[in-house]
């Protein structure tokens, strides 16, 4: 992430300072919104299968209105996110006929699922937060919080898409073959459990590189299963990996000692009880069997100010992660900022001896073993 974009004013900086940082987040949210009406009314796709476009043709070919069509077009072409082809225009050409494509470095950022940087999913994130402003507010004077399920679809398809390109190729392709004894797990015949798998990228993005272990997704969110079981058919997978709607915490009678490998990605310090999920993962390990968390790459300790990674994760938290973890009664309130100290904590009361940074390299996650 490239950090000169992000700059905290210093100690002393002037208000003029702070109040530039508030008008550089106004312009950044209004971009935010107009990236997620492109993506909602199939603006951008539109003009990626058929473009240069016109306001009329795009209105035409997506159902929409061509004012609104053309607003937009214009809003984001002096943005720089679309050309407008009328190099010649000086401003007095009929406004509908002006013709609109997406600039070629903005492609893959606005459109390609499969691309590291694709992030503009990050947008239907902020709204589907948006949406729940009041019950944040009032969360945060009453207690109590807001799940991920009452953020909605936009949020959780989200949260998956932003994370789907890292478990489809650096994870089975450069991360697990950097830890040598999960890569040779993994090589032959494992039994594999996925806590927390969302929609499944994880197990899917593995069960593609590695074709002899058989892997199972378990999440408390229906629409995330519903949703990974339809991506494993796609992929002609659902032979190998299944998914089901089932409370982690819930498996450590039940299926006892029938993994090689148990893993969770980005889920631990969103769960009201991360303690029994940890004890259920130790528990249904086999006694030699490899168990893997990611989870935030966040400082070792507090410090103020922070650099970019630090604040979006804290970002994330204040409306997200944390409201999450509180939703339910009694949750210990992680948030998305749960230090390395955190995580061995509650490892070490789930029953495990003790837990190992690895070293993998990645600029927003961090991959823990936790040794049985």
């Amino acid at each position: 992430m490239s950090t000169d974009l992000f700059e905290t004013p210093a100690a002393d900086a002037e208000p003029a300072a702070f109040a530039d940082r508030v008008l550089a987040a106004t312009l950044g949210g209004m971009d935010l919104v107009a990236i997620h009406l492109g993506r909602s009314l199939g603006w951008y796709q539109a003009l990626l299968d058929a473009g240069p476009l016109s306001s009329v043709d795009l209105a035409g070919r997506t159902g929409t209105q061509e004012r609104y069509a053309r607003e937009w077009l214009e809003q984001q072409a002096v943005g720089g996110w679309l050309l407008v082809d009328d190099g010649d225009d000086d401003g007095t050409v009929d406004a509908t006929r002006r013709r609109y494509r997406v600039a070629p470095g903005a492609v893959s950022v606005l459109t390609d699922p499969d691309s590291p940087l694709h992030v503009a999913p990050m947008a239907g994130f902020v709204m589907a937060v948006c949406r729940r402003i009041d019950d944040l507010v009032d969360a945060a004077r009453s207690g109590g919080g807001v799940s991920w399920s009452q953020l909605g679809d936009d949020a959780r398809t989200a949260q998956a898409a932003l994370n789907r390109p890292l478990f489809l190729d650096d994870l089975p392709h450069r991360i697990v073959p950097s830890i040598p004894e999960l890569h040779t797990a993994l090589q032959g015949g494992a039994r594999v459990a996925d806590i927390g798998t969302g929609e499944g990228w994880s197990s899917l993005g593995l069960a593609a590189a590695f074709p002899e272990p058989t892997f199972e997704g378990f999440d408390v969110d229906e629409p995330s299963v519903a949703a990974a079981g339809r991506h494993a058919a796609d992929r002609g997978l659902d032979g190998r990996v299944t998914f089901a709607t089932v409370d982690a915490a819930e498996l450590a009678g039940s299926r006892a000692g029938a993994f090689d490998v148990v893993m969770a990605y980005e889920c631990v310090h969103d769960m009201p009880d991360p303690v029994s999920v940890l004890a259920a993962m130790r528990a249904i390990a086999r006694d030699d069997g490899f168990v893997l968390v990611m989870d935030e790459r966040t400082a070792d300790s507090f410090s103020a100010p922070a650099d970019p990674v630090e604040r979006l994760l804290y970002g994330y938290s204040i409306v997200c992660c944390l409201p999450d973890g509180l939703s339910t009664p009694g949750g210990v309130g992680t948030g998305t900022v749960m230090r390395p100290s955190v995580l061995a904590g509650y490892a070490t009361s789930a029953g495990f001896s003790r837990v190992e940074v690895l070293p993998v390299e990645h600029e927003m996650f961090r991959f823990y073993r936790l040794h049985l």
